[in-house]
């Protein structure tokens, strides 16, 4: 089964960019973020007509997260389930072949002063209630999407310079080692285990794909006994050169399920 993830960064833009993507890769699932949609307005047909079937919850003009599969899924759940209406759309899960799928898209944060970044840090918190009160560590669970943080030094491009930063700042790495230490095993760096490589490339900064000035901060994880039927992660560093790219690429893992 192969599983990708990627921040659309507006889904409606990147359709041409999805379509050839699909066709060449043909993922199972592709967990998608920042849709920016409203629910009716999701762009279902050309997605429909390469085989998928489409799961989504979105709002107007940011946010917003979407699963594409070739198996019809069931059991889908948004959010939290707390009925914080503050939420948005961030949060889907649903079921594939005895397969559990938690899409994310988490709060990016802005500054580390911010209240933005208190929500960002609390975001993670409620994340691991969200896995404690719904599944157990061993159930089969893929937990992906655009997390926001750079985990270690390796998955930032300047790893001094960049310290205490949105997406590399100390608290947020310790939010997201406490989601991880629920059960969760990261599979890009089970098969890259000291590759230096990067998912998000901000368009302000020149040429930024190709002088390597990157982050690494689009994840697909698994929980342990599905982690263990992993065969590769990768990240398609090229579609983020194609035309009209978003400023994130895709990650892809495969595993024998």
């Amino acid at each position: 089964m192969k599983i990708a993830s990627f921040n659309a960064n507006g889904i409606r833009a990147r359709i041409p960019l999805l379509g050839k993507w699909l066709e060449k890769e043909s993922p199972d699932i592709l967990c998608i973020q920042e849709t920016k949609v409203r629910d009716q307005d999701f762009p279902k047909q050309p997605f429909e007509e390469c085989g998928y079937h489409c799961r989504f919850k979105g709002q107007k003009g940011f946010n917003g997260v979407a699963v594409l599969s070739k198996i019809e899924p069931s059991n889908m759940k948004i959010g939290f389930g707390d009925m914080d209406e503050k939420e948005g759309a961030r949060l889907i899960a649903l079921e594939i072949k005895g397969l559990t799928i938690v899409n994310s898209y988490v709060p990016q944060g802005r500054m580390p002063d911010s209240e933005s970044f208190k929500y960002k840090i609390a975001w993670f918190g409620r994340l691991r209630k969200y896995f404690e009160h719904n599944f157990s560590s061993d159930d089969s669970i893929v937990w992906a999407g655009d997390f926001n943080v750079a985990p270690e030094p390796m998955d930032v491009y300047d790893p001094q310079s960049l310290s205490g930063s949105i997406g590399y700042h100390p608290e947020e790495h310790r939010a997201l080692a406490n989601v991880m230490e629920w059960g969760f095993i990261d599979v890009y760096r089970i098969h890259n285990p000291r590759e230096k490589a990067f998912s998000f490339w901000d368009y302000r900064i020149r040429n930024a794909v190709k002088r390597g000035l990157g982050w690494r901060i689009d994840h697909i994880c698994a929980t342990r006994c599905v982690a263990e039927k992993s065969r590769n992660a990768r990240i398609d560093f090229t579609a983020r050169l194609l035309p009209k790219p978003s400023d994130h690429t895709f990650v892809i893992a495969e595993f024998d399920l």
